[in-house]
């Protein structure tokens, strides 16, 4: 269910390229030297934001250096850390852990479980440091998989089940900046619910998982209406934003919320049309469709 917040490479300058993957590369190496290689592959783009946005917002002092990995074995890649990476990284491994156990719960993947084992040390640290927060996000959790399990149909209901999560997630300290974080993650992850939803749609029909959108999918209309519903959610997230005084990573933040998810959306379009038409397709054309439709896990 993560890693729908991404920027549009093609149009964000060099400098600011940069900048978001030292960043991002720090996240990588914090959930490493905290969590292990099991902690660093829970790595996604959505917490990535979260550190940008309350950077900005903080401005927090930046720890730089460089680093190599296996993605970048040769050439040393800058890294950029603070406080807020440090945040991010334990909220990112909280919510993998719990996600994980809920997928173990609800649907018995053994992988999962054993994904889970191997978070579940980090895990228990992290939910100590942040015993009040992770409180309610398990609880909201919880909430989402009694209500999947009870087939609820209500679409609002749900997706405002996780913005809750999310809004957690934002409200990074008790301040007067507060409200207006946890209303801009409210909705921003109502956006992520949806979005996923809509990208797993027909594999979920398929294996009989549950999904909000399994009876209006095959319906004519059905694209414009998710469209329709996740500019509501995406125009109260970057209203919220925009109360913010933010300076600094302001055009990386705004090439995320005006452009880079809407270039997701559009790659999961893409990638359900592909799948409709595959019978038609030829080998090589299905393989290109698939590859346009990919996450992206990898831009940096």
């Amino acid at each position: 269910m993560f890693g729908y917040i991404v920027i549009n490479k093609p149009e964000m300058k060099f400098k600011d390229f940069d900048m978001y993957c030292s960043f991002y590369c720090g996240l990588c190496r914090e959930l490493r030297e905290k969590y292990g290689i099991a902690g660093q592959i829970s790595l996604n783009y959505d917490l990535t934001f979260v550190i940008l946005l309350l950077s900005g917002l903080y401005e927090p002092p930046v720890r730089k250096g460089t680093t190599r990995c296996i993605i970048h074995p040769v050439v040393k890649q800058t890294v950029r850390k603070n406080v807020m990476t440090e945040y991010a990284a334990d909220m990112n491994l909280l919510l993998t852990y719990y996600k994980c156990m809920d997928d173990w719960n609800d649907e018995q993947k053994v992988l999962r479980l054993g994904y889970a084992r191997l978070l579940k040390g980090g895990s228990r640290r992290t939910g100590d440091a942040y015993r009040e927060k992770t409180k309610k996000i398990v609880s909201l959790l919880e909430q989402l998989s009694a209500w999947e399990k009870a087939g609820e149909t209500d679409i609002d209901k749900m997706a405002g089940c996780f913005g809750g999560i999310m809004e957690e997630i934002f409200a990074y300290k008790q301040d007067n900046w507060e409200p207006t974080l946890r209303k801009m993650g409210f909705y921003l992850g109502k956006f992520i619910y949806l979005l996923d939803a809509y990208d797993d749609v027909e594999k979920d029909a398929e294996t009989g998982n549950y999904n909000p959108f399994s009876k209006d999918y095959i319906m004519e209309g059905f694209e414009e209406r998710v469209r329709k519903l996740l500019m509501m959610m995406m125009a109260e997230a970057c209203r919220e934003f925009e109360k913010l005084p933010i300076i600094k990573y302001a055009d990386i933040l705004r090439n995320i919320l005006y452009s880079g998810v809407w270039c997701r959306f559009q790659a999961v379009t893409e990638k359900r049309k592909g799948s409709k038409c595959a019978g038609n397709q030829s080998p090589g054309e299905h393989a290109a469709a698939a590859k346009q439709g990919g996450t992206g896990e990898k831009t940096c």
